[in-house]
C-alpha cells in the first residue's frame, strides 16, 4: 500500500512542480524475476530467479499474465528512473505503474 501512496505523491507533486508530463522509457531493459516459495508465500532467503528478460513493457505484460494470487512472489528490476520508477518494482508499483501508463 505505500507504494501506491507515494507514487501517487510523486506523481502529483511532478505535475505541481512543471508542466511537463512525467515520461516513462517503457522500452528500458529489465528483468522479471520470481521469489522460492514456500506454502505461496515468499521465501527471503533464497536468491530471486530470471523468468523473463526484455523491456520494460514486456516484463510488465509477463507480470501481469501471472495469476493475481502468486504476483507476490514477483518483482521487476530495471534502471531507475526518478521519480517514478525505482529499480526493485513490487507487486503494488507495478500494478500502480499500469494504472498510470496511459498519462506517462
Amino acid at each position: 500500500m505505500r507504494a501506491l501512496t507515494l507514487l501517487r505523491l510523486r506523481w502529483q507533486r511532478l505535475g505541481a512542480m512543471t508542466d511537463e508530463k512525467p515520461h516513462v522509457n517503457f522500452q528500458a531493459p529489465a528483468t522479471l524475476l520470481k521469489w522460492p516459495s514456500l506454502n505461496n508465500r515468499r521465501r527471503d532467503d533464497r536468491e530471486p530467479y530470471r523468468v523473463a528478460e526484455g523491456t520494460l513493457e514486456f516484463c510488465i505484460r509477463e507480470f501481469m499474465s501471472k495469476p493475481a494470487v502468486t504476483r507476490e512472489l514477483y518483482d521487476i528490476r530495471t534502471a531507475p528512473q526518478p521519480p517514478l520508477v525505482p529499480p526493485i518494482m513490487d507487486v503494488q508499483h507495478i500494478a500502480e505503474l499500469v494504472r498510470f501508463r496511459d498519462f506517462l
